[in-house]
């Protein structure tokens, strides 16, 4: 089966026709050996520039909130105004850089165990991911 096949099933899915700008965004999002974090404003311009193509903000953002809606995308919020959407939609944590503005996977061994201690009633815990946010400790560079 083609890339092109996996793309147009992947909209079909998530309830959008195929057309060339769609799969054009699958096409950076999904033909790829690595994991890839992104803003809807990083995949505008990644578009824009890599690909030379012309993409509508809106219809960006309806395909990647439509692809997170059917589960092929996780969206992590940073704070009330900045969200950032990951390919890698297992469970796992993150560090993210407010220097450089990246959102990096974490390793296994960046974290110890988390303990949850209580909960809240009548709710069941159904994943625990930390956000770890990091920057340039200007005190130790003295």
């Amino acid at each position: 089966m083609t890339k092109s096949v996996d793309f147009i099933d992947k909209l079909r899915k998530s309830g959008l026709r195929p057309t060339r700008q769609r799969l054009k965004i699958c096409e950076v999002l999904f033909d790829r050996d690595t994991t890839f974090h992104f803003t809807i404003n990083d995949l505008t311009k990644i578009i824009s520039e890599k690909l030379n193509e012309k993409i509508s903000l809106a219809t960006v953002y309806n395909t990647v909130h439509a692809f997170k809606n059917k589960g092929y995308l996780k969206e992590i919020s940073i704070n009330s105004d900045k969200s950032y959407f990951d390919t890698n939609t297992s469970v796992h944590h993150h560090f993210f850089d407010e220097d450089t503005n990246r959102l990096i996977d974490c390793g296994e061994n960046d974290l110890d165990e988390i303990k949850i201690k209580n909960n809240t009633t009548g709710k069941k815990i159904n994943s625990v991911e930390v956000l770890i946010k990091v920057a340039t400790d200007y005190q130790t560079q003295k």
